[in-house]
């Protein structure tokens, strides 16, 4: 044990000596070093609230997407299933209200959208018509074309981001006019991101990525540059987990995310209890 204390001691000794030799005499490989280790230290920014839902006995089904009703304090899960209620609802603290399974058949994505005078919720499904604004691309590689367009969300100046899943990439278009205004590739080289969504101070964007079983969190573009990507953390899940979809809480920044493997919800939550609100 002894000898173990000063195998220590001297490591701690060599580090130190290290250290004041590269700040006066510019030693270059422990700059090299300091580097290295720095760049790859990443940022814990979530944590995994264990104790959401109470009861996650009511997830029978694949569950595919969640939605956050951040006015009224309401979680709405979709799963996917024969027999089972397809729309699931939960309060912010994780307990179950009630859920529904009239007018939905295969939901693949939900969106809840609520002021204090009105709650609306919108469900994707299968066979569902919707009014076109402006349509762009067409299935290929190229800019404003799509392989598996699988997620899309809006920051605060008006640019719609795209998770380009089977071509890897984010693209991103101008709302109104639909005009192609850049891509992210650099950060999906072994799969495409199959969810997208922005913190509530449009700082970062939190994505998933579906066979890979990943949440990474990445640093969003100032206005006026799209740039390149950055990740600036990542919150790797279990084999198999599968996140299909995600959302993320405006007022609270929590991120609830739909794992079809798991066939479950989990909620993340900031280690900043403080977020400002989006657009601001």
């Amino acid at each position: 044990m002894a000898r173990f204390w000063v195998c220590v001691a001297g490591a701690g000794f060599f580090l130190a000596f290290l250290v004041l030799h590269s700040r006066f005499c510019r030693f270059p490989v422990l700059r090299n070093f300091t580097f290295a280790v720095s760049w790859r230290a990443e940022e814990i920014l979530y944590r995994l609230d264990v104790g959401w839902p109470k009861h996650p006995e009511y997830f029978t089904g694949a569950t595919f997407c969640a939605a956050v009703d951040s006015v009224n304090g309401l979680v709405y899960i979709a799963q996917r299933g024969d027999n089972i209620p397809k729309i699931l609802v939960f309060t912010e603290n994780g307990y179950f209200l009630r859920a529904w399974n009239y007018t939905v058949d295969t939901p693949h994505g939900i969106f809840a959208s609520s002021t204090q005078y009105e709650q609306s919720v919108w469900i994707t499904d299968v066979g569902s018509d919707f009014m076109i604004l402006w349509l762009r691309g067409e299935n290929g590689t190229g800019p404003a074309k799509f392989n598996i367009p699988h997620s899309v969300t809006l920051d605060s100046a008006g640019r719609v981001w795209v998770a380009d899943r089977g071509n890897k990439r984010i693209q991103v278009f101008d709302k109104d006019t639909g005009e192609w205004l850049g891509a992210w590739n650099n950060c999906f080289t072994e799969e495409g991101p199959s969810a997208v969504r922005f913190t509530p101070d449009g700082k970062y964007l939190i994505v998933a990525q579906l066979n890979l079983s990943r949440l990474s969190v990445v640093a969003a573009p100032p206005v006026g540059s799209i740039g390149e990507c950055s990740v600036i953390s990542t919150i790797q899940l279990a084999d198999q987990v599968l996140p299909h979809l995600l959302e993320v809480d405006r007022k609270t920044g929590a991120v609830y995310v739909a794992e079809i493997g798991a066939k479950q919800v989990q909620k993340y939550v900031p280690l900043n209890s403080y977020v400002p609100p989006f657009g601001s």
